[in-house]
């Protein structure tokens, strides 16, 4: 059995983390669930969350929107349509699109796309809680 897993995490753009971890916890659409060394091969949907992992003691985080994550017993891609790293996070941009995305949701207009808003309102606030749970260390 394998002892680190190699994580690998993808965008459209680029490949944004290449690493060998000792676990990684992820956001199904399912819920999160976590991944060890020897894990059991499997095809998982993701959902706007935190995807973390661990490197010895040290934990890092990253937000990530939508993809699928692959998972082999040494291994564990993800392909992600948005995974942002803390240190990339516009704060004052993430604030504007959760104060955009409250007064969305807050009109009562018929053309409201209400999954639409709330998709972004969530994406704002996990951005803000990424972005302040790095800064804090």
């Amino acid at each position: 059995m394998a002892s680190q897993l190699t994580l690998s995490i993808v965008t459209p753009e680029r490949e944004l983390v290449r690493v060998q971890a000792d676990e990684v916890e992820l956001p199904g659409t399912e819920g999160y669930f976590g991944v060890l060394p020897g894990h059991t091969p499997l095809l998982a949907a993701l959902t706007v969350g935190r995807l973390t992992y661990r490197v010895g003691q040290e934990r890092h985080v990253l937000a990530i929107a939508t993809g699928l994550a692959e998972v082999l017993p040494d291994q564990v891609t993800v392909l992600s349509q948005i995974a942002e790293l803390p240190e990339d996070i516009d704060v004052g941009r993430a604030e504007e699109a959760r104060k955009r995305a409250q007064a969305r949701l807050g009109s009562k207009g018929d053309d409201l796309d209400y999954e639409r808003a709330r998709n972004a309102l969530d994406k704002a606030i996990l951005r803000l809680q990424v972005a302040s749970r790095a800064r804090a260390r």
